[in-house]
């Protein structure tokens, strides 16, 4: 039996995005390991009849020390494990995980990542010093024969290539991690009836997400006198420069401009309830969970003409799309779609079968094992289990 590790940089990420995948691999045959740092979550994917393992990481530290003894336990980890394929899940992880795999002589890997973060986005200090050594790591894990990159869009896809960090040949675009369109469904129309419209901004909160454009287009949809919801789930990441700081979370909330709801368990129970989704990001996403869960539950979408966001948003068709860092452009929409309920049912029965087209995890899932199988073949063709 083949051995496959999922390495991903939290246990969170593990149940939220590649538990369905997990349990895929371990249906066709495979010996499935999910290894993260420790969390509450790891429990419940062994709930769930999975073997998860924690592995200390902090997935923000840069200190030489602290990363070279991370590299070393990861390689000691596969040398043990012996596995067949590595699989590793956002940057961080797709270095190291492909640097202990040389290392561990694991005999294939695979990364899948959604853009190429913060040290290739930003052009801050700490990220310009940090882009030389990041290159030649990418190049790197990147590289081999029996490596394979899973991008999200077409747009992270040309990045990579025009870095000469990857051969065109060694990429497979996959749009996102899935959906399950089972359980994320329209809501019943008469759940509707008699009640204050309502809008999302679900995401990290961070000010590159567009927070700060979405608090004030809602305050001039307020100054219209428009009696509107406007809700915001996520949480700050403190250790992120761009968070936005829980003050001043708290001054929205405290002037009646936003309601922040704070982490969401049930995010299905949330779409329920609300009437249109945003995420008016001015950052390159790999694909937005929070549109393409949207997109599933039939709800008309509003985002940025940006990497990732016009993935999943074809404007006027499936959704919205407007120019990133312009408020007074995401207060139209919005009034737009508010003022027109034929425009936002018909945009958001188009984004559900859109989602069923192409974000179902189910279509995700097979797509990626076709991966994990042609990387697995013996030279010679595509071998339909594992051994």
């Amino acid at each position: 039996m083949q051995k496959i590790v999922l390495f991903a940089n939290t246990d969170w990420y593990l149940f939220n995005f590649r538990r369905s995948l997990a349990l895929a691999l371990q249906g066709e045959g495979y010996d499935v390991l999910l290894v993260s740092p420790p969390g509450e979550y790891g429990p419940r994917l062994r709930a769930l009849g999975l073997r998860w393992q924690p592995l200390g990481m902090d997935r923000r530290s840069v200190n030489p020390l602290r990363e070279s003894a991370l590299l070393l336990r990861v390689a000691r980890m596969l040398r043990f494990e012996q596995p067949t394929l590595l699989h590793n899940f956002t940057i961080k992880c797709a270095v190291y995980g492909s640097l202990a795999a040389r290392m561990a002589r694991v005999p294939s890997r695979i990364n899948s990542v959604d853009g190429l973060g913060y040290v290739f986005a930003s052009n801050d200090r700490k990220a310009r010093l940090l882009r030389p050594v990041v290159r030649r790591l990418l190049r790197s894990a990147m590289g081999g024969r029996r490596a394979q990159l899973i991008l999200q869009n077409p747009d992270d896809k040309a990045a990579f290539e025009t870095l000469k960090l990857v051969e065109p040949d060694r990429v497979d675009l996959i749009p996102g991690a899935g959906v399950d369109c089972t359980r994320y469904v329209p809501r019943p129309r008469h759940n509707t009836l008699g009640r204050q419209p309502c809008v999302l901004l679900a995401a990290r909160l961070l000010w590159e997400k567009g927070i700060a454009e979405y608090a004030e287009a809602a305050r001039t949809l307020r100054a219209q006198g428009r009696q509107v919801r406007f809700l915001l789930a996520g949480m700050p990441d403190p250790g992120n420069p761009a968070s936005v700081p829980e003050a001043m979370l708290k001054e929205w909330v405290e002037e009646g401009t936003l309601e922040w709801l704070g982490h969401v368990g049930d995010m299905r129970a949330l779409y329920a309830s609300v009437d249109i989704v945003v995420l008016p990001s001015y950052y390159r996403e790999g694909l937005p969970t929070s549109l393409t869960e949207a997109a599933a539950c039939g709800l008309p979408l509003i985002t940025t003409d940006m990497p990732g966001c016009r993935d999943v948003v074809t404007d006027g068709k499936d959704g919205l799309l407007i120019a990133p860092r312009d408020a007074g452009a995401l207060a139209n929409a919005m009034a737009r779609l508010l003022d027109s309920p034929e425009l936002a049912t018909r945009l958001g029965n188009a984004a559900r079968a859109k989602a069923l087209a192409l974000f179902d995890e189910r279509i995700v899932n097979r797509r990626t094992l076709e991966v994990y199988r042609n990387l697995l073949a013996p030279a010679g063709g595509l071998h339909a289990a594992p051994a």
